[in-house]
């Protein structure tokens, strides 16, 4: 079952999560801005009749919480999960790094929502706290889903989406890739550990569906530890725990000059770019769960 043309992201939309999301919110500079945004992206949930749980781990002594919000939480299908990291590093408003990511999970949540009753129930919406202190939310999200024996389609992480540059050599890449991709940065990178291979062949596909969106992937042997920057996001643990799981990215500090600085805003992000990702994005969560259960009757 194909996603429905009249489900495009509202750019408008995506401007407004940015214009909330977009502030310093961190665990020890920032607090109260970092739970205001834990609060705002909860409610948002709730408004679209999405059903959200607390997801609670402890670091540092305290107690904090991912947000997981589904359809139907009590559904036993096999989940597919579209993951995004809401925290920022200290002196940063963080608009790509990760409002961006942030941004399109909100608007997928949105049209996901709406459009439940006519495909599957078992796509997830994870808003993972504290990647910045080391993927601390989207570890411990992963190890309880395998402690669980709980069944993953696949993972998206959704990871600095919003930034471009059209201008020779503003994409650089490590010696030992810069040949084999391009030097303008204006594609979106989907990054896959070898276990999740053919999970990035479907992928793939449906991201090129979309007009006008350049689509670069890159798959790793072990886990990724041969290339370690592959590993900074919420993907990484799915690996370490054998799920399927992508980094969706637009390279980060390998094309991004604003990377974990205070030039990290709003006014730098490409939102028709970003409005693409989106759809792609919400693509690939309804094609690939519609694939894997039956649909509800009408």
């Amino acid at each position: 079952m194909k996603l429905p043309s009249p489900f495009k992201p509202n750019i408008k939309n995506l401007s407004e999560y940015l214009r909330q999301v977009s502030r310093e919110r961190n665990l020890f500079t920032n607090p109260v801005s970092l739970d205001e945004v834990h609060r705002y992206l909860k409610e948002k949930f709730l408004l679209w009749g999405l059903e959200v749980r607390e997801d609670q781990f402890s670091y540092t002594g305290r107690v904090f919480s991912n947000l997981v919000a589904r359809v139907d939480q009590d559904s036993k299908q096999p989940r597919f999960i579209l993951g995004a990291h809401f925290d920022a590093v200290p002196g940063s408003p963080g608009a790509d790094d990760n409002a961006s990511g942030v941004a399109a999970l909100l608007e997928a949540a949105r049209l996901y929502a709406s459009l439940s009753d006519r495909g599957p129930r078992n796509v997830e919406f994870v808003a993972f706290n504290l990647e910045e202190y080391g993927m601390v939310g989207s570890q411990a999200y992963a190890q309880k889903l395998k402690r669980q024996g709980i069944p993953v389609l696949g993972m998206l992480s959704l990871e600095m989406i919003g930034y471009t540059s059209r201008e020779n050599g503003s994409q650089k890449m490590p010696f030992f890739l810069k040949p084999f991709y391009p030097d303008v940065g204006n594609f979106i990178g989907l990054v896959a550990n070898t276990r999740s291979k053919t999970f990035l062949e479907r992928v793939k596909e449906i991201f090129q569906s979309v007009e006008g969106l350049p689509v670069e992937s890159l798959i790793l042997p072990a886990n990724g530890w041969v290339f370690p920057d592959a590993r900074l996001s919420d993907h990484s643990p799915f690996w370490d725990e054998g799920f399927p799981a992508l980094l969706v990215t637009d390279t980060s500090f390998y094309r991004n000059p604003y990377y974990h600085s205070e030039e990290d805003r709003i006014e730098t992000l490409d939102l028709d770019f970003l409005a693409k990702v989106t759809e792609a994005t919400l693509r690939t969560a309804w094609e690939l769960s519609c694939a894997s259960v039956p649909s509800p009757p009408h």
